[in-house]
């Protein structure tokens, strides 16, 4: 199943895209997509459902990240070898891990906006892995049944907040529109492999991202069974799980986000999002 939430901000509500990509409305069946209803007997009532009776929903309404309530957004840092080797550091023994803010979230296509101040604000495509069950000290090889579903994420950063403001990350990963999540999230019956799906993200029409989660240094299971070494991981938690080459620091000389640029990117099976770049605003 492709899972959604849309709606005007506050307003959301939960649906679903049919075999055809349309949206359909779930409202009458759950109240949103969140913790509840990720795990696997509430999915699997899910798609009992017989779709061609669930309401059309018309237009072209606004796309929110397709997970409420999400109670921990948590990031790995430099899991592409390629992507360790353009910023200038060393490929990890084990997986760097680090949290993005919950405030963050936002839906796929809503803008991002440039913190107070910021000179280098840079862009990440990443697979991102949604929690359906508990996990704690689970094995690598058990690791994925407790997952609900994957989703595109853009990691947007701020590297002089991340590198350059007293040695930790979260500062430059959690700002403010920093986080956009969907446009659906797509339950793991229908990604079999996690292991071989393709990543692109554009700027203003020109690539600068290519890559494919095969090549990734530590893999889903293996970041699910790491992680949950250290922290229980819940219903609803988000795992965004590094990026490609391509991002703007790497580049000779270092290119960064700007008013009115326009971000594009997406996952194989995965969907795709579009955010234009603003300026600060209260």
């Amino acid at each position: 199943m492709k899972l959604v939430r849309y709606g005007m901000l506050g307003k959301e509500k939960p649906g679903l895209i049919d075999a055809d990509g349309k949206l359909r409305d779930l409202s009458k069946h759950i109240k949103n997509i969140g913790p509840d209803q990720l795990g696997d007997a509430a999915l699997a009532r899910l798609r009992a459902l017989k779709t061609d009776e669930l309401p059309l929903v018309k237009g072209t309404p606004r796309y929110a990240s397709p997970v409420a309530g999400v109670p921990k957004f948590i990031a790995i840092g430099l899991n592409f070898a390629d992507h360790a080797a353009e910023s200038g550091l060393p490929i990890p023994p084990e997986p760097i891990v680090f949290m993005k803010a919950t405030s963050c979230i936002q839906g796929p296509n809503d803008d991002v906006m440039l913190p107070k101040g910021s000179v280098k604000t840079d862009w990440e495509v990443e697979l991102g892995v949604v929690m359906g069950t508990r996990a704690r000290y689970v094995s690598q090889k058990d690791a994925l049944s407790h997952v609900a579903g994957y989703c595109t994420i853009n990691d947007v950063s701020e590297r002089e907040y991340q590198i350059e403001r007293g040695g930790t990350w979260d500062k430059g990963k959690g700002c403010d529109t920093f986080g956009p999540i969907g446009p659906w999230l797509v339950t793991r019956d229908e990604i079999p492999n996690p292991q071989k799906l393709g990543m692109w993200l554009d700027v203003n029409g020109k690539r600068m991202q290519t890559g494919n989660t095969k090549t990734m240094i530590f893999s889903v299971a293996k970041i699910v069974s790491y992680v949950s070494q250290f922290m229980t991981l819940e219903p609803g938690d988000v795992i965004t799980t590094g990026t490609p080459p391509g991002v703007g620091l790497g580049m000779k000389p270092p290119m960064y986000l700007k008013k009115g640029d326009v971000m594009t990117l997406g996952i194989e099976g995965l969907g795709e999002q579009r955010q234009t770049v603003v300026p600060f605003s209260r």
